[in-house]
């Protein structure tokens, strides 16, 4: 099936250049083209779209006003001239933040995104990924990093510090042995960042960092001091995750 897409954009050129691009694809179809937000929102009063790629300085309404006013708004990637929109936009769970001139290898990159098979994902709450196959290296992983907003700065954080993560409704509390950071931010999005090798959704507030258990048991991880509860949702996954990694280090 194919995702269906609408541009959003006030440049002529920027619109012809994103219509070639879904075009070179089989698996997209341009359902709408619109100048500003306003067409944009009466083409989504007529028409399903799976994907919206938007222009954020438009006249009338910017890009993430428009995002801002829609109740259950398709995904999104941002198609904009300015980096310092950036934030704001990954903060509004945008799938990727594109700066023009765009490449169509950078455009590929940012719809694989969102065209990647989802069947390995959960459909409730109760299911676990499992670990992915292809991990990154010992070193690639100690390397990597993630920046999260918290008190006005960008606060970069390196993964293998990670803790656990703990999900306070609209905010995450990111525990490191170190520091504390809390960011606003879904857990869910998040989640989707985080190498499933790596980290393991336990209970829907909680990520762990699966290197940092010491212990567990059916109801509960240990990391440090710290027990954090294994939902009961989630329970029958997480164990099979541990359990299955406990006998290929015995």
């Amino acid at each position: 099936m194919k995702i269906r897409c609408m541009i959003v954009d006030d440049e002529p050129l920027a619109l012809d250049v994103l219509e070639t691009f879904v075009n070179r694809l089989d698996n997209l179809e341009l359902v709408c083209r619109c100048n500003n937000a306003v067409e944009a929102y009466s083409c989504l009063q007529n028409e399903q779209v799976d994907l919206l790629f938007l222009d954020i300085q438009m006249p009338k309404l910017t890009g993430i006003d428009f995002l801002k006013s829609l109740a259950h708004p398709p995904k999104v990637i941002f198609t904009t001239a300015y980096r310092d929109y950036a934030v704001e936009g990954f903060e509004l769970n945008a799938v990727d933040y594109l700066l023009k001139p765009i490449a169509f290898e950078r455009f590929l990159k940012a719809v694989s995104k969102v065209t990647t098979p989802e069947s390995a994902k959960a459909s409730t709450p109760a299911a676990v990924s499992a670990p992915a196959p292809a991990a990154a290296t010992p070193a690639s992983y100690n390397e990597a990093f993630i920046y999260l907003k918290a008190d006005k700065k960008m606060v970069k954080v390196m993964l293998a510090d990670i803790l656990y993560i703990e999900s306070l409704k609209d905010y995450i509390r990111v525990k490191t042995e170190t520091k504390e950071i809390i960011s606003y931010q879904k857990i869910s999005f998040l989640e989707e960042k985080l190498p499933t090798d790596k980290f393991l959704r336990i209970h829907r507030s909680f990520i762990v960092a699966m290197d940092k258990i010491q212990a567990f048991s059916a109801t509960a991880v240990d990391i440090g001091k710290t027990e954090i509860p294994i939902g009961r949702f989630y329970k029958n996954d997480v164990l099979q995750v541990l359990n299955q990694n406990n006998l290929l280090e015995t």
